[in-house]
């Protein structure tokens, strides 16, 4: 689901985490991009993740929204790249946000089933688009629902940016500057490890 840009302070606070994150074992699908190379520890990955932070009803929310805003149209998506799992990870290491995720799940909830009778996840998925659309759109946007964008806006900046640091978004990004090694290249010249052949640098 495409809508308002993500504030690049923001996004270089949560970069600056996920790296770190990477050193944390829990993961099943998640996986920082590049983060494997070189550490085969990490790429032992249990079968199950363990939220740390939501729980089991709210991390069902959570894989169903970043679902939503990074859906698997003949690419991977959201599902794929285990982006709930980098969500909640961060969540659970950022005190600070955890009030506004919380709170937000819980009023999206109670706004599903004010409007259409059901919890979030029991609704069909039209039904979960038409609900979100209003959150996610500026022009499309309604009175009384401000914490509802607000926590959409979070919701999205999380989801794009776990999925784009992620291995598997970090390919789909298709930039040949982000081409990788699995290991560093030889030098060419193994006869002359200290490139005495080579012209001197004039002065």
């Amino acid at each position: 689901m495409a809508g308002q840009g993500i504030q690049r302070r923001e996004v270089l606070r949560i970069l600056g985490t996920a790296a770190a994150a990477a050193q944390f074992p829990g993961f099943s699908k998640w996986g920082f991009a590049c983060g494997h190379i070189g550490n085969a520890a990490l790429q032992i990955k249990p079968a199950v993740y363990r939220p740390q932070f939501f729980t089991a009803a709210e991390y069902a929310m959570v894989e169903r929204l970043a679902e939503v805003i990074i859906p698997s149209d003949g690419t991977p998506g959201a599902k794929e790249a285990g982006v709930a799992e980098f969500v909640d990870f961060m969540v659970a290491s950022d005190p600070e946000v955890q009030y506004g995720f919380r709170m937000g799940l819980a009023w999206l909830n109670a706004h599903a089933e004010q409007r259409d009778g059901k919890r979030f996840v029991e609704l069909t998925p039209n039904q979960q688009t038409s609900l979100l659309e209003p959150l996610g759109f500026k022009d499309k946007a309604r009175p009384g629902e401000e914490t509802g964008r607000q926590f959409f806006r979070m919701m999205r900046e999380y989801t794009v940016t776990g999925f784009y640091t992620s291995e598997i978004g970090f390919k789909a990004l298709d930039n040949p500057a982000l081409k990788f090694y699995a290991e560093s290249p030889e030098c060419p010249h193994k006869d002359d490890p200290e490139h005495r052949h080579l012209p001197q640098a004039s002065s």
